[in-house]
């Protein structure tokens, strides 16, 4: 396959890891400015995560030229910060194809490559898996090392501390790469000495201070006091030298920073962090967008994900669009009347709608860091304070907060707004960020009011209601995309399902998104002599006693969601149906319990046939006598 941008010079030589460590260290810089060259022109024609990976280049390759992967595992945290070790591991030519169909992942994929070991596109998990693989070496008497190399924030999601702490305890030796790009990382390390760095990562000394030590506690006419007099030294040297020690404080080493952009120290750091044992922590700092000034000016997202763009203008502002755009509207409104709201982010104010929220009410605002399931708790505390707290996130992440969900809000019956962006299909990103599960796990939380609005209009009354009328919680979710726009005549009241038209042969209950592919199929189907009845199902959770009524008297009953079959809202409105004596058949269209891999979302729709030809089909084929 021919490679996306031309690439020569050293680049083309660079085929495993172990093509790097031939070179010398002027040519691994030459080799960095190629690489930035080639990231740059690749992500401008397929679109992709461009900032990150600018900031990772020497990074990435120092890793590579001082531990041995395969054999050493390389683990990242999140994944989107991988691209240029998938470029040295082999798969530069691949590079057309990224987070197209078929093509090569986004993220690191086990089916891709033997150096990829984890499929992490979710933030602060490295470090537990980095634990466990320690664990699984020891017992197979494996002397490979495990490298965890966190960034983009993952340090403020609690997940990443309960695993530093268990590394702490167990003194198992993982390498912790800390790249810390100024975005989000721990405010306790931000501080500390180069120059004491410099002492304190070097073997040497280590090893002299362990004999000065060993020597000490020996002394006849010392003993304790002379260990305790040591040890008060080392703390009074710290406190003078660098902040409170929070990582040594758990019993994991700790050394930086160090510059993310000079290969020399780099690889200096990473073999002195070999030699040591137990659990060490290198502090990195990298500048997200390092070598692309457009990458660098975009205060907000660094071009975080890109989609294409030219490559002398560089990526376009990223603005809110659709959906998202309608809630951020929608909450800004709601606000000026009720200082009570809060809006609640962990950690994605811009692709959330919250930016321009933060903006017009900083002090309603809370970024929780990638916290979920500290934002849902948190929200529970308000909530019983009198507050509104409106909490906005991805849906492929509030699997995280699922316990915090029914036990912490459901439970207390708390007035929480939940607002799910990124419901449904999401395309690019793959399986680990579809939004697919949140229908079937939020209809399943007692007293939960769970809505699907089907255009920006709806969203916007929906939000409305969920904070002025409904008293216990609410999910809203909605997909990302170009969304349906209706005309305010066509806008009811209420949480009720709405009818857009009657037809004697097929009810079609759609939820969400799915209501427009499911009027076309209607049109398409009335051309065929089948006359369908389209609902709007519009509250997932709570189904309208009208529609199921007027659903029971079809021979035939269509449903179709933007999430997994099993256990979602098909099945409970065929649960009523029987509960109301029904004989009609129930064609169920969802996605199955599967991991979908990246592609379009009108791709994937039409694979399982979510699309409107696919709803056809499905009606045509349930209306054939058997």
């Amino acid at each position: 396959m021919s490679p996306s941008v031309p690439h020569s010079g050293k680049l083309a030589a660079i085929h495993s890891p172990a093509d790097l460590r031939r070179l010398t260290t002027p040519e691994v810089v030459e080799l960095a400015d190629e690489i930035r060259d080639f990231i740059v022109a690749s992500v401008a024609k397929t679109g992709g995560h461009l900032g990150s990976n600018l900031g990772a280049v020497e990074l990435t390759l120092a890793l590579h030229r001082v531990f041995e992967s395969p054999r050493d595992a390389i683990l990242w945290d999140t994944g989107h910060q991988a691209y240029i070790h998938k470029m040295v591991t082999g798969r530069t030519d691949l590079f057309d194809t990224l987070r197209q169909e078929d093509g090569l992942s986004g993220y690191p994929s086990r089916a891709e490559s033997p150096h990829d070991f984890i499929e992490n596109s979710h933030a602060s998990t490295v470090l537990s898996y980095a634990y466990g693989m320690a664990v699984a070496r020891e017992h197979n008497r494996d002397d490979g090392l495990v490298v965890a190399v966190l960034g983009d924030g993952s340090m403020t999601g609690g997940m990443a501390y309960e695993a530093i702490n268990n590394l702490g305890a167990s003194k198992r030796k993982v390498i912790i790469v800390l790249n810390d790009n100024g975005r989000s990382y721990a405010p306790t390390v931000s501080l500390l000495s180069k120059g004491l760095t410099k002492i304190r990562l070097n073997p040497v000394y280590m090893e002299r201070q362990h004999r000065f030590e060993t020597w000490v506690k020996r002394l006849p006419m010392f003993g304790g006091a002379a260990e305790r007099a040591v040890r008060s030294a080392k703390a009074a040297i710290r406190e003078m030298w660098e902040p409170p020690a929070f990582f040594e404080a758990l019993g994991v080493r700790y050394t930086g920073p160090i510059d993310g952009h000079d290969i020399e120290a780099l690889e200096a750091a990473f073999r002195n962090a070999k030699k040591l044992n137990g659990p060490i922590v290198v502090h990195v700092h990298t500048n997200k967008g390092q070598g692309y000034q457009p990458a660098l000016d975009d205060d907000e997202k660094n071009m975080h994900d890109a989609s294409p763009f030219d490559l002398v203008e560089g990526p376009p502002p990223s603005a809110i669009t659709g959906y998202t755009e309608a809630f951020s509207d929608a909450l800004i409104k709601a606000a000026e009347h009720n200082k009570a709201i809060r809006a609640i982010t962990a950690a994605m104010p811009g692709p959330t709608g919250l930016i321009p929220f933060q903006e017009r009410f900083p002090d309603q605002f809370i970024d929780v860091g990638i916290a979920e399931q500290h934002a849902i708790t948190a929200a529970a505390g308000m909530a019983m304070g009198g507050l509104r707290p409106v909490v906005a996130i991805y849906s492929t992440f509030i699997n995280r907060a699922w316990d915090n969900v029914v036990y912490d809000v459901a439970l207390h019956k708390l007035p929480v707004v939940i607002c799910l962006d990124r419901a449904g299909i999401t395309g690019d990103n793959g399986a680990s960020h579809h939004g697919v599960y949140d229908l079937a796990l939020m209809i399943k939380v007692p007293g939960m009011t769970v809505l699907a609005p089907s255009s920006v209009q709806e969203l916007a009354l929906m939000l409305h209601d969920a904070l002025e009328i409904t008293t216990g919680p609410v999910c809203i979710r909605w997909p990302n995309g170009t969304a349906r726009q209706i005309n305010e005549h066509e806008l009811g009241s209420g949480l009720n399902a709405r009818q857009w038209r009657t037809g004697r042969d097929v009810a079609i209950l759609a939820v969400g998104k799915l209501l427009g592919p499911c009027l076309e199929a209607a049109n398409t189907l009335a051309q065929q002599g089948i006359e369908a009845t389209v609902w709007d199902v519009r509250c997932a959770s709570h189904l309208d006693p009208s529609m199921l009524a007027d659903a029971a008297t079809h021979g035939l009953v269509l449903t179709a969601e933007d999430g997994i079959a099993d256990g979602g809202v098909g099945m409970a409105i065929r649960e009523h149906l029987v509960t109301l004596g029904a004989s009609s058949k129930v064609s169920i269209a969802g996605l199955p319990t599967e991991f979908i891999a990246h592609a379009t979302p009108r791709s994937i729709h039409h694979r399982y046939r979510l699309d409107a030809a696919g709803l056809v089909a499905r009606v045509v084929e349930s209306l054939i006598p058997v």
